[in-house]
């Protein structure tokens, strides 16, 4: 699924956030629904890029302007924001990518290992101090990569398991790249120079891809876009009113609803590997999310102490 970053919180109301959140994971599931129907229809997976991020630049614009807050827009660290969509761009593809060529529920399943990605990437590239309870917490969720996917031979495609872990594995890394931009600007700062940059290649590629659509198709990209960017503002409003590691336990709540978009609209019921490999996933996503909080809240007590 995709990632936001949280401004300093101006209210604390735990229940108000967890429940923002829970939405965000159902806007973000019905966004995935869009995805598949549309690349089922025949819109290539570029264009079908390109309509999602492309909306999100005059809203905001039309947003801050509104405001009177256009100087929020501007910053002064462009090429890390470049940096980051172009990273961001990949993740999309691969996201949307592994929709199309696997169930929901799988999909959403394997999604879930970003997580685990984001602690190996903690200790290898930001050299943090990874204790034994998250490696065991790496171990048990590829262990359920490894249930689910079944590589001596599963009912999910190789290729569509392969870029649904490469998919997770972006979402890790952007979630670093989003810490370090997170500390000088605004989330929604952070959200228009993400749409603005990546717009630019996928607007190149599109004279050579685009294609006449039916009404149907026009419908499913508008739906695409407009789920999209509830679901970009759900998330970024629910950091406002508590703490990542509170309503992050929510984002799982997403695979209840693939699991039921998948039955209802494309008629798929997950196998029985699904339903005991993805649970280990969960759980290794949950026993990260306890295990930061309480890091984060030794950290603090370190710092009163002191």
């Amino acid at each position: 699924m995709a990632q936001s970053v949280a401004e300093p919180i101006r209210y604390h109301r735990p229940q108000m956030a967890l429940l923002i959140r829970l939405g965000a994971a159902a806007v973000l599931s019905i966004m995935l629904v869009f995805v598949k129907l549309v690349t089922q229809s025949g819109v290539s997976l570029t264009e079908t890029l390109f309509w999602r991020q492309l909306p999100t630049v005059p809203i905001l614009l039309a947003w801050f302007a509104a405001r009177g807050q256009l100087s929020t827009l501007g910053s002064l660290r462009l090429p890390a924001h470049a940096r980051r969509a172009m990273t961001g761009l990949a993740g999309m593809f691969l996201n949307f990518g592994a929709v199309t060529l696997l169930p929901l529920a799988e999909a959403t399943s394997l999604n879930f290992t970003s997580a685990i990605w984001a602690v190996v990437l903690s200790g290898l590239v930001l050299r943090e101090q990874i204790g034994p309870w998250r490696w065991g917490a790496v171990l048990l969720g590829f262990a359920g990569v490894l249930v689910i996917a079944q590589p001596a031979g599963g009912h999910i495609p190789p290729l569509g398991a392969a870029v649904a872990l490469g998919a997770a594995f972006m979402i890790a890394l952007i979630s670093i790249q989003i810490r370090d931009l997170a500390q000088t600007e605004h989330p929604l700062t952070i959200v228009f120079w993400f749409a603005a940059f990546s717009v630019v290649p996928l607007a190149a590629a599109l004279p050579f891809i685009i294609t006449s659509h039916t009404p149907y198709q026009w419908a499913l990209l508008g739906g695409l876009a407009l789920f999209g960017l509830l679901g970009q503002f759900l998330l970024t409003a629910a950091l406002r009113f508590g703490a990542v590691a509170s309503v992050i336990v929510m984002d799982y709540s997403s695979l209840i609803w693939a699991t039921l978009f998948g039955w209802w609209v494309f008629g798929s019921l997950p196998p029985t590997s699904t339903w005991l490999g993805a649970p280990l996933i969960v759980g290794a996503g949950l026993l990260i999310a306890w295990r930061e909080h309480r890091l984060s809240l030794q950290k603090a007590r370190a710092m009163v102490g002191e």
